[in-house]
């Protein structure tokens, strides 16, 4: 198993400033975590911090799908993926595969901002280091 823990970061198009604000809000936590994001919310982010993210297709082309198969190989422990329940998706079942990967390995999934932010304080204070066994 891999030894750093690493976060996935997804946003809805109406979503996406939030997660940047975000990202820089916690820079300093997140830059000692392996990041994975979708298309064009980890260019955003990327363009707006120094953080360094390995960057997957876009959701509606299969970003979503790549985090899945990225869950099932264990290799993410924890996904911010603030969604925006007000808007209809193209892709919803590919969102809803996602996060039923998420359930199915116990993999902690925020989907909006409040529960983001206890997610990356609870990072930060050591309470998922048990996804490193």
């Amino acid at each position: 198993m891999h030894k750093i823990l690493n976060v996935a970061l997804i946003a809805h198009d109406n979503k996406k400033d939030t997660l940047v604000n975000f990202c820089i809000a916690y820079e300093a936590i997140l830059s000692k975590y392996g990041l994975y994001a979708t298309g064009t919310t980890g260019k955003r982010i990327m363009d707006e911090t120094h953080l360094d993210i390995h960057r997957l297709a876009s959701g509606p082309l299969g970003g979503d799908q790549q985090i899945g198969s990225l869950i099932v190989n264990k290799e993410i422990d924890l996904v911010i993926f603030l969604r925006d329940p007000l808007t209809a998706q193209a892709h919803e079942p590919d969102i809803q595969a996602l996060i039923r990967l998420c359930d199915v390995y116990s993999v902690p999934i925020a989907t909006n901002l409040a529960s983001a932010e206890i997610f990356i304080r609870a990072l930060n204070d050591g309470e998922l280091n048990w996804r490193l066994d």
